[in-house]
């Protein structure tokens, strides 16, 4: 515990010092990567950083880890691009390549002695993967990430994002009694409400990306609830209610 608190103080303090630099120096500065819990750091900080500008992407839309740029057009006059490119991982032969899984991929990453800040997402589809990374790091990654588990592979960097496998969501149609999230989330993943309060006193509830500490909050079309070891969901659709005063939501689910 005492470790991730000294981890917390760290990245506020990093956090306060990029939009500091930036701010005075007019320049842009960013973060390595950032998942969700360190996204919430910088949400706790967001009302002291706005002053100096912000921007969070991960490579694509919908990241789960994203980088934050301090800085703005407005203030600058000018426009500075994230250093974020994607690399394409894909086996040498086809035809003899392992089906290969997300935390493969991520193993063979870490082997490699590589800070886990200069990596995103990780998006595996057959047997390939695109690796999401900062610029500073993909050269190196190019080099001398040729094989995972027992498959030979080579990594390019692409601008094809456009190949990047996407999550396809699921639409289910529940009943539940209101609208609170933890109302929601039981009903989603079929547990009780005991179970969704654990998720909530363990931090793994997001909701649009922030931590939700308050499990009575209530939910709107449109906004994204993630259970940690669970998935992620969104309200789709107006709630309709029932004969029997419950309320009908569509949610399109992430498993």
């Amino acid at each position: 515990m005492q470790e991730e608190e000294k981890e917390i103080r760290q990245l506020k303090n990093r956090l306060r010092d990029l939009a500091r630099r930036s701010y005075q120096q007019g320049i842009y500065t960013f973060t390595g990567f950032l998942g969700p819990a360190g996204q919430e750091v910088f949400w706790q900080q967001e009302g002291e950083l706005r002053s100096a500008g912000y921007l969070l992407n991960g490579g694509y839309e919908g990241a789960e880890r994203v980088v934050i740029r301090f800085g703005s057009e407005e203030a600058f006059g000018y426009q500075v691009p994230f250093p974020i490119v994607c690399i394409h991982i894909s086996p040498l032969q086809q035809k003899f390549a392992d089906e290969l899984s997300h935390r493969d991929f991520l193993g063979a990453l870490m082997n490699l002695g590589i800070d886990r800040g200069t990596l995103g997402d990780i998006r595996t589809g057959d047997r390939e993967a695109y690796l999401f990374c900062l610029e500073s790091i993909a050269e190196f990654l190019c080099e001398n990430l040729t094989r995972v588990r027992h498959t030979d592979v080579r990594c390019t960097v692409t601008e094809e994002i456009g190949n990047v496998p996407r999550d396809v969501p699921e639409t289910v149609d529940i009943q539940v009694s209101s609208l609170r999230v933890d109302a929601v989330l039981s009903g989603v993943y079929h547990i009780s409400r005991e179970k969704s309060m654990e998720l909530f006193r363990a931090g793994r509830v997001y909701v649009n990306g922030r931590l939700c500490e308050n499990n009575s909050r209530l939910l709107k079309t449109g906004e994204t609830v993630n259970a940690r070891g669970f998935g992620k969901f969104s309200l789709t659709g107006e709630p309709r209610s029932t004969r029997k005063g419950r309320l009908a939501v569509e949610a399109a689910v992430y498993r």
